[in-house]
């Protein structure tokens, strides 16, 4: 048996049945069935790993079975490897050991739909052509820039203020896109061995960020029909302290759910409360898709510092061009100190010429988020139209902005599929690819954002794909076939 992790989160009984649902409806044994359903909590993220389980003795006495019940579906739990038990301390989510889905060591040939990005916008050689002719002016400065230029940080700031919040340019550090934002903020902010909550399913290159400046990931469970589990947002918090939150609250990747703004107050204030800092992915914030129409004036979500205190993140990789590697940082002016101080270690500096690129096409920009906004929904509703059609089974979302649809499987073959659809020449990112454990076998993201003709084509892949894998269980476990 592992050590169990003191700061686990704990579901109730009561927060657990709810979970639960209609386990009884199974035709399998009562204890089967039990540990079934709880299983698929697991697969899925609706029970992070690490949640400490209620006892056998609350949970009988809620569900109304018998104590045997309950303990032979955590004894079948364990038999999985689905639990960790130690007497007196409980039981404890876990996932079983599983072999990696192999990286593919080329792409060639092969429609890489692994990211969910957007092609340039128009404009941008124009808008380097201008920059280029503006360097001049830098050319006697020796060039290293681990603040950002200062007509970037203005058009950056006046973008916040845009969107209803006040903001001045020594509020911001301009860095090598949104990535390089993250890790440098979990370096500066986090220890070795503190906690950092994230969000599962969530951005999987935020949890390299943070686990590569030592933090110790604690899941909360995102959903799309749910968004945040507020409760255990809240019981994490308070009982684990942590010094970094790392949430995207508009259109998260990659469920596209979007934070209510009264949420929004109460995460902040449980947060400030700890002493937790909030990092607020705002890189999908303004990829909005419905109420972006040709001509209107579209209000813009509020930037999350605009509901308490938070550090937000930004970049022009979605919006513009994945080339144009420019991020931002929105902090108080003593952090922005700090990362200033602390950036040399990593790199010396954002590059002159490209900031001047980004400040030249950020003086359009409602126009640019609006022909996006076309495109995506464009997109959208070919890719969700599409996956309907093709698989009725599953469950395709149509959300209100980002680049991405969560696709729900209906089945824990995510690996299984991505492994096929190479077979057909598509590469997608299998589920277990969001969360921080192996789970979400029944998920897959789908990006809306490429060209009709690569939809088109990927469609046809997943068609031929699912054809081998359709009600195929994953086989990490013998009771997975079992699972409703």
């Amino acid at each position: 048996m592992t050590n169990l992790d003191h700061g686990a989160t704990t579901v109730s009984s009561r927060a657990l049945g709810v979970l639960l649902d209609s386990w009884r409806a199974s035709s399998a044994p009562g204890y089967l069935a039990l540990a079934d359903r709880i299983r698929l909590l697991v697969l899925d993220g609706r029970l992070p790993v690490g949640t400490r389980l209620p006892s056998e003795r609350d949970l009988c006495a809620h569900l109304g079975v018998s104590r045997t019940t309950v303990a032979a579906a955590y004894a079948a739990l364990r038999d999985s490897g689905h639990v960790d038990s130690v007497r007196g301390s409980g039981s404890v989510v876990r996932l079983p050991a599983r072999a990696s889905v192999p990286r593919p060591t080329t792409t060639e040939g092969l429609l890489d739909l692994t990211k969910a990005a957007l092609p340039a916008v128009d404009g941008i050689a124009e808008a380097a052509q201008r920059a280029a002719g503006r360097l001049g002016a830098y050319l006697d400065d020796p060039g290293y820039d681990p603040v950002g230029r200062p007509v970037l940080r203005e058009a950056i700031a006046e973008r916040y203020r845009r969107r209803g919040l006040e903001t001045s340019a020594d509020q911001i550090v301009v860095t090598l896109g949104a990535q390089h934002a993250i890790a440098l903020l979990a370096r500066v902010l986090v220890s070795r061995g503190d906690r950092a909550v994230v969000e599962a399913p969530g951005y999987p290159h935020a949890f390299e960020a943070l686990r590569g400046a030592g933090a110790r990931l604690v899941p909360v469970s995102v959903t799309v029909d749910d968004g945040w589990d507020e409760a255990a947002l809240m019981q994490t918090l308070r009982r684990t302290s942590p010094p970094v939150a790392y949430l995207m609250p508009d259109f998260h990747n990659p469920t596209g759910a979007t934070m209510p703004a009264d949420q929004r107050v109460r995460v902040l204030e449980a947060a400030a409360a700890e002493g937790t800092v909030v990092i607020a992915d705002e890189t999908m914030a303004e990829m909005a898709i419905d109420g972006v129409e040709p001509g209107s004036r579209v209000e813009r979500p509020l930037p999350m510092a605009a509901y308490g205190r938070a550090v937000t993140i930004g970049s022009v990789g979605k919006s513009l061009w994945g080339g144009l590697r420019i991020g931002w940082i929105r902090a108080e002016r003593p952090l922005v100190d700090r990362l200033v101080r602390a950036r040399s270690a990593g790199d010396l500096g954002t590059p002159v010429l490209e900031q001047l690129v980004v400040a030249e096409l950020l003086g359009d920009f409602d126009r640019v988020l609006e022909a996006r906004a076309g495109h995506l929904r464009r997109g959208r509703d070919r890719v969700v139209h599409g996956l309907r059609e093709a698989f009725p089974s599953w469950q395709v979302p149509s959300p209100a902005g980002g680049l991405t649809t969560w696709v729900g499987l209906g089945a824990p073959v995510s690996s299984q599929l991505t492994l096929a659809a190479r077979r057909e020449g598509l590469l997608l990112a299998a589920g277990p690819v969001f969360g921080i454990d192996g789970a979400f076998e029944r998920f897959l993201r789908v990006p809306f954002s490429y060209a009709d003709s690569d939809t088109d084509r990927a469609l046809a892949a997943l068609r031929a794909a699912w054809d081998g894998v359709d009600g195929v269980q994953a086989p990490a476990s013998p009771l997975l076939a079992e699972v409703v």
